[in-house]
C-alpha cells in the first residue's frame, strides 16, 4: 500500500509544465523493497500508483489485467490518459548496492523528458501500514483536520483521560473521530471495515488452489473449514472448535493476501489476518455478540495500534515482525478485552500482553514472499490475542508491565535486531528453507 500511495502522490504532484514534458518515469527501490520487493510485488503497486490507482478502490481482480498490459506494450497510461514509454524491467530497479540510510523502506521517483533530463525527482518512505513520508517532510501524509479533544501520547495519557471523563477508551477515540465526521460517517466506516474484513475471510474459505510466487504454498482455508464442519456434524470433541475457526479465519484472510486479493491493512497487511481473525471470533462464537460490540472493537484497536506507530513503528521492516503480527495480536487483544465489557486497565493489560509475547520475533520471509511463515504466523497471532483478552478478562487490570513499557521495549529490540532479520530475506528462515 504504501508504495503504491507513494507512486500516486509523486505522480499527482507533476505540476503543468513537468507533464507536459515528461516522457519516461525511472523508479529505485532501496533497502527492504529491494530485497523483497518481487515477493511482495512493490512493483505491481508501483505501477498501479502511477497510473493514478488506490488501494481502496482498485479492483483486485483487474489489477493484474492493467499489469499485464503494461508490461506486453511497455507503456504506462496516467490517470489524465497521458500514454508514456515505460518498461518495468527497466525502469523499476531494484537496487540492491546502494544502502538505504534514511529508512529501510526508500523509494525514488524520477520524471524524464525526452532527452533523458529530470524534470522532478521525490524520494518517499514507506512507513509501514500503508503510511508514507517523502523525504524533507517533517511527518507522514495524513488528512490535516480540527483539533481533537482527546490529544493523548502513550498508553498512561489515555488511561488518565478514561479516568478523568468517565469514558471508555473506545468513547474517547470516537469522541476524536467526530471532530472530523459525524456519528453516521464513522459508524458507516467502522461498518465497511468490518464488511471487507469478513468478506476476505469468506473469498478464503472458498476458494483453493496454489498461491503464486513459486513456493507451490496450497491454500489450506477452504480445507480447514470442511474438516470443522465435518468434525461437527459428527459430534466429535477432539479439539476447541472456536479456537480452530479462529486459526482458519486468519489463514484465510493471509492466503487472500498473498493472492493480492482486498484486505484490511490492520496494522499491516503482512498482519492484515489477526484482527479480522478475532473480530470474527467475536461474533460467531461470543455470546451477546453485537454490532455495538464489534465497533468498540475497533475502536479500541485503532488507539493500541496509534501508540505503537506513534511511539515504535508497525514496519517489518523497521523493527522486525514484533511490529506487525506483534502489534496485531495486542490492537486484536485490547479489541476483544473491549467488546467483552473490560475495563481500560483489563483492555490495557492484554495490549501489553499481545506485543510482550511476541518481542523479538523476527521478520524473515521464504522467497521474500509474504506466505513462509507469514500466513501461519497470524494464526498463532489470533490465538495468543484471544487468550490474552481471557487472562486480562479474568484479573482486576492490575498488571507489573504497562502498555507504554512494553512498547518502548518493542522499539528498543527492534533497533537492536540485525538488518537481515527485519524484513529482507537474509537471515532466519529465510536462508535455511529453500525457496525454490
Amino acid at each position: 500500500m504504501g508504495p503504491m500511495k507513494a507512486a500516486a502522490a509523486f505522480i499527482s504532484a507533476l505540476d503543468g509544465r513537468e507533464r507536459a514534458g515528461l516522457k519516461r518515469l525511472q523508479v529505485t527501490l532501496l533497502g527492504s523493497l529491494a530485497w523483497t520487493g518481487r515477493g511482495h510485488r512493490t512493483d505491481k503497486a508501483v505501477m498501479l500508483g502511477l497510473s493514478g490507482l488506490s488501494p481502496e478502490l482498485i479492483d483486485p481482480d483487474d489489477a493484474d489485467r492493467r499489469i499485464d498490459i503494461i508490461a506486453a506494450t511497455r507503456q504506462l497510461v496516467l490517470s489524465d490518459g497521458t500514454i508514456i514509454d515505460f518498461d518495468p524491467a527497466q525502469d523499476i530497479d531494484f537496487n540492491l548496492d546502494e544502502p538505504a540510510l534514511a529508512h529501510p523502506n526508500t523509494i525514488r521517483f524520477s520524471a524524464l523528458d525526452r532527452e533523458g533530463r529530470e524534470l522532478k525527482g521525490e524520494t518517499w518512505f514507506s512507513l509501514g501500514g500503508g503510511f508514507i513520508r517523502r523525504e524533507g517532510d517533517v511527518s507522514s501524509v495524513v488528512e490535516s483536520g480540527p483539533a481533537i479533544p482527546f490529544d493523548y501520547r502513550d498508553a498512561a495519557q489515555l488511561i488518565a483521560m478514561c479516568d478523568r471523563s468517565g469514558l471508555s477508551i473506545a468513547e474517547i477515540v470516537r469522541a476524536n473521530e467526530a471532530a472530523l465526521l459525524d456519528e453516521a460517517s464513522i459508524d458507516h466506516r467502522l461498518d465497511r471495515l468490518t464488511a471487507v474484513m469478513f468478506d476476505c475471510i469468506d473469498r478464503g474459505m472458498q476458494t483453493a488452489g496454489e498461491l503464486p510466487g513459486g513456493l507451490k504454498v496450497k491454500r489450506r482455508a477452504r480445507a480447514l473449514q470442511a474438516r470443522l464442519k465435518e468434525s461437527e456434524s459428527r459430534n466429535l470433541k477432539h479439539s476447541i472448535p472456536a479456537m480452530d475457526y479462529a486459526s482458519m479465519y486468519a489463514i484465510a484472510v493471509n492466503e487472500e493476501n498473498a493472492a493480492g486479493g482486498r484486505v484490511v491493512t490492520a496494522p499491516t497487511n503482512g498482519a492484515a489476518g489477526v484482527i479480522p481473525a478475532v473480530l470474527r471470533y467475536y461474533r460467531e462464537h461470543c455470546q451477546d455478540a453485537s454490532t455495538d460490540g464489534v465497533r468498540i472493537f475497533l475502536l479500541t484497536s485503532a488507539a493500541v495500534g496509534g501508540l505503537c506507530k506513534m511511539n515504535a513503528s508497525i514496519s517489518g521492516a523497521e523493527v522486525g515482525c514484533q511490529g506487525e503480527v506483534g502489534v496485531a495480536c495486542s490492537m486484536a487483544a485490547a479489541g476483544l478485552t473491549a467488546a467483552l465489557g473490560g475495563s481500560s486497565r483489563q483492555i490495557e493489560n492484554a495490549a501489553e500482553m499481545g506485543i510482550e509475547h511476541h518481542l523479538g520475533m523476527t521478520c524473515d520471509p521464504v522467497g521474500g514472499l509474504v506466505q513462509i511463515p507469514c500466513i501461519e504466523r497470524n494464526a498463532f497471532g489470533a490465538i495468543k490475542a484471544i487468550n490474552a483478552a481471557s487472562l486480562a478478562l479474568s484479573g482486576d487490570g492490575s498488571h507489573h508491565v504497562t502498555l507504554d513499557q512494553v512498547i518502548r521495549t518493542m522499539r528498543d529490540t527492534g533497533a537492536d535486531m540485525q538488518a537481515k532479520y527485519k524484513e529482507t530475506s537474509r537471515g532466519g528462515l529465510a536462508v535455511n528453507v529453500p525457496d525454490c
